[in-house]
């Protein structure tokens, strides 16, 4: 039986402490399914196909990691592609409180489908996409943040 995880997100963009965990979830599991999820109540940057492409782009050297995206439940998507996990990157303790509450209710509707958490690695746990929206937007160097493909679609968005 195939072990599948599914790795969610807005990825709005993919930055580095989100590539190491599709990186580490690919080491566990025999498919990894990344999942961009169409957060109505952020403005994005990059629409959902651009993401996709993105996060292709710099997944290709993982075999086992297919990208995709769903505007429903993240449950929902974790049965319809029968997952057996959702692996969710925490970067803080901050983060705990609020994956709890999501975990918690995803438990409710399907018992079925455990969520695991991965610590992110010390390097990226400040990071996240806003942030790196936000160095972009002004110029600021992110290149030891987002792989580079990333790096040339934020200058091209701010030009």
């Amino acid at each position: 039986m195939n072990k599948i995880a599914v790795v969610p997100g807005s990825f709005d963009p993919i930055t580095l402490g989100h590539l190491d965990i599709i990186k580490r979830a690919s080491a566990i599991f025999d498919e990894v399914k990344v999942v961009v999820m169409n957060n109505s109540s952020k403005q994005p940057l990059f629409d959902v196909d651009e993401r996709q492409e993105l996060i292709s782009k710099v997944t290709q050297s993982f075999p086992n990691v297919q990208v995709d995206s769903f505007g429903g439940l993240l449950i929902d998507y974790a049965s319809e592609v029968k997952a057996n996990a959702i692996v969710r990157g925490l970067r803080a303790v901050s983060d705990f409180e609020y994956e709890m509450q999501i975990t918690s209710m995803n438990r409710f509707l399907n018992e079925n489908i455990e969520t695991l958490f991965m610590i992110s690695n010390n390097q990226y746990s400040f990071l996240s996409s806003s942030i790196v929206k936000e160095v972009a937007k002004y110029g600021g160097n992110i290149s030891e943040l987002v792989p580079g493909a990333v790096e040339e679609a934020l200058k091209r968005k701010f030009q």
